[in-house]
């Protein structure tokens, strides 16, 4: 953190845990912000600011843009480094902490908490004040909350949705079960298609336009997003509840304005304020986070030319990239800062049409019908990725059937080295298996997300893709074997809402602890 103002972890949370973790997120549900604008609701009716304000704070913070010290909470000592993308060279708390399984209470309060009440207290307002009118804005509403929530539910498992705001006469609130939050989501994102496809269809009026920190109120971009938040979360489900799956992922592809299939579709957040993303400060005045060892190992290994685009060379050794093996022994910061920084970012970024790319690759290797095959959206995923880089031609790229994953080697301590977790090369192969095709597809999706590192964890655990390194340490006590598997229910859950979660954790059907698999997550591959 930045230590000219004394920050660190232990800092902030200590003074923070006083003030914040005396009151529950659920003890404030009812609270649903209603003005935080300071200004009459008279003056917000006018241009729908009533309604629409509420989702510049929503959007900000589905992944918060600031303060950075909350986003490296949310999402960076989480999601960024269990899917492989990056690893600290900071041993917070001693070496123990959320990179060597030892769960850390007071950082992982804090998905939670920006969710709900930065994310689904304004999008409830929306609801609120809107009534019986602006079903536009309502619908648009429930897009941004299953954007939100899904990410949530991805690190939890069973989450506060249909029942939000609703306590029980003891003043508990009620989970959902992973599985009736992920039906609530495909039932919030129909409704929400069917209601906006009319006002694509015939209004150009752009309501949304003040408001939208993403397509600037573009109806047919919001409704594109949803089908491909649709698509994404029916592969998610696709092990453990394949029917269901596949008639989510159909009505995606096949409603009529598709998926997205362009990079200006992008799911790109802007600040409100043009603050720069917050990774920025993390990786550069901080010096909080670095390059992840997979990373290295299958971009050196495929030579692959976003490499450069997405990383800085070492400073330890000029002119290579080297990256972070998660879970080592880490005495001091110095020992691995000077190893490879993340280049600098722009936009905070939620999907991309490669992505969209590789779903559908999936889907035809699934045998779902969509338009196309396996090998060539896996091939339009790998060019659209390309064309994001402004790389231009990816036919080498696409057709190396040789290059594969390097071998890792940390310069600082020999005990970390280890040989490449996987010998996946790039060129489609159709006389593959099924599990060859999809290491292949989920490997080039990985790298293609990067640097949503919430996302390639949840991909990561469904289909044990692309193949990472274990950890060296494991403090966890014996509760996690492998690879973790999420993270437990907050701390001030269990103070302020015992009885909520005590029915959550019998979702579960394992013990509240990072071992414990998530609904959907059903073990396909070994991991």
């Amino acid at each position: 953190m930045k230590k000219n103002k004394k920050y660190t972890i232990g800092l902030i949370l200590s003074l923070m845990l006083a003030v914040l973790f005396f009151q529950s997120c659920t003890k404030k549900f009812e609270e649903i912000n209603t003005n935080p604008y300071g200004i009459s609701d008279e003056q917000l009716k006018a241009d729908y600011k009533l309604v629409g304000e509420p989702f510049k704070q929503a959007l900000q913070n589905i992944y918060a843009y600031r303060p950075e010290w909350v986003t490296q909470l949310q999402q960076n000592l989480l999601g960024d480094v269990y899917s492989g993308y990056m690893m600290p060279p900071t041993p917070f708390r001693g070496n123990i902490n959320n990179m060597t399984y030892f769960l850390v209470n007071g950082w992982n309060e804090f998905p939670w908490k920006v969710a709900y009440n930065d994310v689904m207290a304004p999008l409830a307002s929306v609801d609120k004040k809107a009534g019986d009118g602006f079903p536009n804005f309502k619908a648009w509403a429930k897009i941004v909350r299953v954007e939100a929530m899904h990410r949530v539910s991805d690190i939890y498992g069973p989450i506060i949705y249909t029942k939000y705001g609703k306590p029980n006469d003891d003043g508990s609130f009620d989970y959902d079960c992973q599985k009736d939050a992920y039906y609530a989501f495909f039932k919030d994102l129909d409704d929400a298609i069917k209601t906006l496809t009319p006002y694509a269809d015939g209004d150009s009026t752009q309501v949304f336009k003040s408001f939208d920190l993403v397509y600037d109120g573009d109806y047919v971009k919001w409704i594109k997003f949803a089908n491909t938040l649709r698509m994404r979360l029916a592969l998610r489900i696709a092990e453990v509840d394949p029917t269901k799956a596949e008639t989510e992922y159909k009505a995606a592809v096949g409603q009529k304005y598709g998926v997205l299939s362009d990079n200006s579709e992008n799911f790109l957040v802007r600040s409100e304020a043009g603050l720069s993303h917050p990774l920025n400060t993390i990786n550069n005045a901080w010096n909080d986070i670095r390059m992840g060892a997979p990373m290295e190992s299958y971009l050196t290994g495929y030579n692959d030319p976003r490499l450069a685009k997405d990383f800085q060379p070492s400073k330890l050794v000029p002119g290579k990239y080297i990256g972070i093996r998660e879970g080592i022994d880490i005495k001091a910061k110095a020992d691995y800062q000077n190893f490879s920084k993340l280049a600098d970012f722009g936009l905070v970024q939620l999907m991309t049409a490669a992505e969209a790319y590789f779903d559908r690759a999936e889907g035809a290797l699934r045998g779902w019908d969509n338009g196309g095959t396996a090998q060539s959206f896996y091939e339009k995923g790998i060019q659209t990725s390309f064309d994001q880089y402004g790389l231009g031609d990816a036919s080498n790229y696409i057709n190396d059937a040789t290059s594969k994953p390097a071998d890792y080697v940390d310069p600082q301590n020999s005990a970390n080295n280890i040989a490449a977790a996987s010998t996946i090369t790039i060129k489609w192969n159709d006389a593959d298996n099924f599990q060859t095709k999809l290491e292949r597809i989920i490997t080039q999706k990985w790298i293609a997300m990067y640097p949503q590192g919430e996302e390639a964890w949840a991909e990561f655990r469904r289909t044990g893709y692309p193949q990472l390194f274990p950890n060296i340490l494991n403090n966890s006590g014996g509760t996690i074997t492998g690879f973790i598997k999420r993270v437990n229910f907050v701390e001030s859950e269990y103070q302020a809402n015992p009885n909520g979660v005590a029915k959550a954790v019998k979702c579960l059907k394992g013990p509240d602890t990072g071992g414990t698999p998530l609904w959907w997550d059903v073990d396909n591959v070994s991991k």
